[in-house]
């Protein structure tokens, strides 16, 4: 898979963090080994100019999702299909603000926004509850699994 993460803002990203992240949810997903994605980090105003152009609503937002080729997660028995997955475009002074809410530190609010940002590409939405209940469920148990691999102790 092609990751690409680029940072166009000042805020210090640990982008190896983020693209390791990337690949384990893409090869969860058993998304095709040839898809590409792009992630990218921005400031609040191009991320407001994002939001306001693409949502028709104000003020920054921590994540928007661009979906290029419509790809959908590998199924058993169905072969994926490879192509463009999209962007993913972050806002990370957002996240740092969230992420203090939320009481947990700023990378882990970036790959919680990734993990969320390739859902949406991938075609899950929460704008229903039992679509939310789903994206969500999924979106915690790749993030927990992906940090769990992250903490495990060399032996």
């Amino acid at each position: 898979m092609s990751v690409d993460v680029l940072n166009e803002t000042d805020v210090e990203v640990d982008e190896l963090e983020l693209l390791d992240c990337a690949h384990y949810v893409l090869a969860q997903m058993r998304v095709h080994p040839g898809a590409d994605l792009c992630i990218t980090l921005v400031d609040e105003a191009a991320m407001e100019t994002l939001h306001m152009q693409w949502m028709d609503l104000p003020g920054p937002t921590d994540v928007m999702s661009f979906p290029m080729d419509e790809l959908r997660p590998g199924a058993d028995g169905e072969d994926a299909v490879e192509g463009n997955l999209g962007d993913v475009v972050l806002c990370p002074t957002v996240a740092v603000r969230q992420a203090g809410e939320a009481g947990h530190a700023p990378i882990e609010e970036l790959l919680l926004l990734t993990t969320h940002g390739i859902l949406h590409l991938l075609g899950y939405d929460h704008a229903e509850p039992n679509e939310e209940r789903e994206m969500f469920e999924l979106q915690r148990q790749l993030l927990l699994t992906f940090l769990a691999t992250r903490n495990r102790p060399t032996i």
